[in-house]
């Protein structure tokens, strides 16, 4: 159980305490409500861009990561297709260095042609790096647009391509910031061993003075229901053939999210799994094979993944897959099998609890999806799943209208 309170700053900005005073450390976390579906189809990768941009300099403090290391921290950030989020953890003796930093880029960047520059040529670099010259880089480059035709989860995190971040322009990016990097489409969540009222004082001092902003408005097109089968086959210079298959699903703030996650645990979580335990192990078909999920806050995707073993035909494989998904869209998992998946859940869900960051960041991300307490609802929500729900999820999800296949060759 994750004890919390929380208040909201006039400027909009929300703000969640937890108090646990077993650390020393405190984990200090801002989440942004924007990610790569909040660009401009024509200027992708913007939401990543930035997650680079704020560590160069905010408009008073040059060097954020020396201030950091000075107060005896560390920090990081990520991004993904619906948020962005940055996190700071520092003994609590030196908590209000990271007031101190989060509230200077909130309030603006350095903005300075030089830090653009930079940042531009790093994320150029990780595009060209990771998804252009890796062997198998390009499979969501690929495999996005096959699935998605209206959302904007068309393109992965990195952007559409490297063109974007190449031509973006300093206005374009300072519009960019000021719709969405605002104390009032944003969340504070403080975690270890702190005072309700030293918080409230210090976000009051720190991040009061900001003003709230006028927002981009959010109006994203709902991805129609796929009703035919989309296909893409491609050659690459990679050792081995691989095989997608993505099926659409539900909101990760569907009340179907948990049995959907099982599905993908039951099928390839552990060497005890069914596709390890048949496709690999049995049937040699794979030298490795998985099955997860992306956990968009939109309706997402639901993935198959899978190294062929040599000899094999892309037929087989897909035919071997496809058996699999059919046991689970005709009978009911075993009593056994769905106890065995969800205390595995559970057993990694208490695990998690135990680093003052992922409460913090999991209070941070429930409070998005619209219900703080939802981090103390989850083994809860995972425990009310039925064998009944989960087979017929399987045969909603795992229809062959509703599926995205790439056959991905090796040369």
């Amino acid at each position: 159980m994750i004890n919390f309170e929380r208040f909201k700053l006039d400027n909009g900005l929300k703000v969640i305490v937890h108090q646990d005073k077993s650390t020393p450390i405190v984990a200090f976390n801002v989440l942004y409500d924007v990610g790569a579906r909040d660009e401009d189809s024509s200027r992708t990768g913007f939401a990543h861009l930035f997650e680079h941009l704020m560590f160069g300099g905010s408009v008073n403090i040059s060097d954020y990561d020396e201030v950091v290391e000075k107060a005896g921290g560390q920090n990081n950030a990520f991004t993904s297709n619906d948020i962005t989020n940055y996190y700071i953890t520092l003994p609590k003796d030196n908590l209000e260095q990271a007031f101190r930093l989060e509230s200077d880029r909130m309030l603006s960047l350095a903005f300075t042609p030089k830090s653009l520059e930079v940042q531009r040529q790093v994320v150029i670099e990780e595009f060209k790096q990771n998804y252009l010259n890796q062997p198998y880089g390009d499979i969501h480059l690929l495999l996005r647009p096959l699935a998605y035709k209206e959302h904007p989860y068309q393109w992965p995190t990195i952007g559409k391509e490297v063109s974007h971040i190449e031509e973006a322009t300093m206005e374009e990016v300072k519009a960019f910031f000021y719709k969405h990097y605002a104390p009032n489409n944003a969340i504070l969540v403080v975690a270890g061993d702190v005072e309700i009222d030293q918080i409230k004082a210090l976000s009051e001092k720190w991040f009061a003075p900001i003003e709230r902003r006028e927002l981009a408005v959010r109006n994203l097109p709902k991805e129609p229901r796929q009703e035919k089968a989309r296909t893409l086959k491609v050659e690459r210079d990679v050792p081995v053939d691989v095989i997608y298959k993505a099926f659409h699903m539900c909101a990760r703030t569907d009340k179907d999210f948990y049995a959907t996650d099982l599905i993908s645990d039951i099928l390839s979580r552990g060497n005890s799994s069914r596709l390890y335990n048949s496709l690999v192990k049995e049937q040699k078909l794979f030298s490795d094979i998985d099955a997860f999920i992306g956990g968009e806050l939109d309706e997402g995707l639901f993935y198959f993944a899978g190294k062929l073993a040599p000899g094999v035909s892309m037929k087989q494989a897909e035919a071997s897959i496809d058996a699999e998904i059919e046991k689970l869209r005709t009978e009911l998992v075993g009593s056994q099998e769905l106890r065995k998946v969800k205390n595995k859940v559970e057993s990694a869900h208490m695990f998690s609890e135990l680093n003052i960051l992922n409460k913090a960041m999991n209070l941070a991300t429930s409070e998005l999806m619209g219900d703080v307490n939802l981090a103390n609802k989850q083994i809860e929500l995972y425990e009310g799943v039925t064998a009944e729900k989960i087979r017929a999820i399987a045969q909603d999800i795992f229809r062959k209208e509703n599926s995205n296949t790439l056959y991905y060759h090796a040369k």
